[in-house]
């Protein structure tokens, strides 16, 4: 390392990233992609949003089922 660093032209916060806008990767399991791959070709929607739509009905049965 250096003794000294010139930091006179550096910019705060330019790699900065707010936790909010940080998307974690989902793995999937190989027969649960190829089934999605088989609709999405089917339907033409893509992966991820077949994937979203299955997960938000999902999310509805088990808030109905819970009340």
């Amino acid at each position: 390392m250096k003794k000294e660093y010139d930091f006179s032209n550096a910019e705060q916060g330019k790699f900065y990233i707010p936790v909010e806008d940080i998307e974690l990767p989902v793995y999937l399991d190989k027969e649960i992609i190829k089934y999605f791959s088989e609709k999405c070709l089917m339907t033409q929607d893509s992966l991820q949003t077949l994937v979203n739509d299955l997960l938000r009905k999902d999310i509805e049965i088990a808030r109905r089922v819970s009340l």
